[in-house]
């Protein structure tokens, strides 16, 4: 799949209008339904590929992954099994049985980590696992995202010294067409 092709793949999935409260409290015209994209294997696929070459482009010391609960789970799967980096599960809160962690998976201490995300508004959800990994001795200086709505995560993270680089801008998503198939002849 092209960039074209997965950002009207991306579009024709999770596009929706309407009034929307986004997780950062912010009211939208759109919204970009991560889990109409992440549930699709063909759009899975194609991200997790993505997901690997933004790693070892943007951050290739890393040594495995992290995907926050829920949405960023199956991206860092994907992106796990496309770069063959593990990852880990960066949950909301410490669980309260079994062995009570806040993340999920083997790790260890100074391990760099590349964050992944789906869709970066002001940050405040990645900007709560860099915090999380970082009281746990791991090293966050990137976060990789399907799609940065261009609203103020990446300044937000950068203040923090984690670069955010998206795979996509929103705008590039909302300008994204099918284009008709052309005639033979």
């Amino acid at each position: 799949m092209t960039d074209d092709e997965l950002k009207v793949a991306l579009r024709e999935a999770a596009y929706l209008e309407g009034d929307f409260v986004l997780r950062s409290g912010r009211r939208s015209r759109y919204y970009l339904d991560k889990y109409r994209f992440e549930t699709r294997p063909d759009i899975l696929a194609a991200l997790g590929d993505r997901i690997a070459a933004a790693v070892a482009e943007h951050d290739a010391g890393a040594v495995r992954l992290a995907g926050p609960e829920l949405g960023a789970v199956a991206l860092a799967a994907a992106g796990s099994l496309a770069s063959g980096l593990p990852f880990v599960i960066v949950r909301k809160a410490a669980k309260d049985y079994g062995t009570s962690n806040r993340l999920e998976g083997a790790y260890g201490d100074g391990d760099r980590v590349c964050l992944v995300e789906d869709v970066v508004t002001s940050g405040r959800a990645l900007l709560d696992a860099v915090e999380a990994l970082r009281n746990a001795g791991l090293v966050v200086e990137t976060a990789v995202c399907v799609v940065d709505r261009e609203e103020g995560g990446e300044e937000a993270l950068a203040a923090k010294s984690v670069r955010l680089c998206p795979i996509f801008r929103a705008s590039e998503v909302l300008e994204a067409v099918k284009t008709p198939a052309k005639p033979h002849g």
